[in-house]
């Protein structure tokens, strides 16, 4: 990778940690930050990933370990409440460079797309409704709520993004690294277990 996507993907990865920025936009103001042309090449996900990893590991060693493990913790309450509708986590909490300014992306797989919002209204779970990119770049229906992290003694942001029950098939498929890129409540709940970072 050239030298110039480096600096951009060093400079997204301390925006993603000390800010908690998503990696696009990360990657876009590091670009007007670093002063380069709008239209130079962007680092992939992966080397944002990698430079996100080495940020964490140089700078927040001592904190992000127990902060990664309280959100895993979060993500399996929220995952038990939603077990009806097939959760699998996904996003920094699952690929374990989560810290306390990350949040929380649960993918629901369900028979009915407005069944889980029918369920947040029954249980007076105040959400936003949102659109956004989807794991094949398409957009997809979201639940955005604030809950409280017993651990951290702060909200956090929970995302649900809504899939068709039939979508999980291809939502399984291993990451270019062969990684699973999302895990379902036994797999989250081992990871918590473990208390890795992986």
């Amino acid at each position: 990778m050239e030298a110039m996507q480096l600096e951009i993907a060093a400079t997204a990865a301390r925006m993603v940690v000390e800010e908690g920025l998503e990696y696009g936009p990360a990657k876009r103001r590091a670009i007007k930050q670093l002063g380069l042309n709008s239209r130079s090449a962007l680092p992939d996900n992966d080397a944002v990933e990698e430079a996100v990893r080495d940020y964490i590991a140089l700078f927040c060693g001592d904190t992000q370990p127990a902060e990664l493990a309280a959100l895993r913790r979060l993500a399996v309450t929220w995952m038990e409440r939603l077990a009806e509708f097939r959760p699998y986590l996904g996003g920094a909490v699952w690929h374990g460079t989560a810290t306390r300014l990350s949040d929380i992306y649960l993918q629901l797989f369900c028979d009915d797309p407005k069944s889980a919002e029918i369920a947040m209204i029954e249980h007076r779970v105040d959400y936003v409704p949102r659109t956004v990119t989807g794991f094949h770049g398409e957009p997809v229906e979201a639940l955005s709520l604030s809950s409280m992290c017993p651990d951290l003694g702060e909200p956090v942001g929970v995302h649900l993004l809504i899939y068709d029950h039939d979508d999980v098939r291809g939502a399984l498929r291993p990451d270019a690294r062969g990684r699973p890129p999302r895990g379902d409540l036994a797999a989250v709940r081992a990871l918590v277990a473990g208390g890795g970072n992986d």
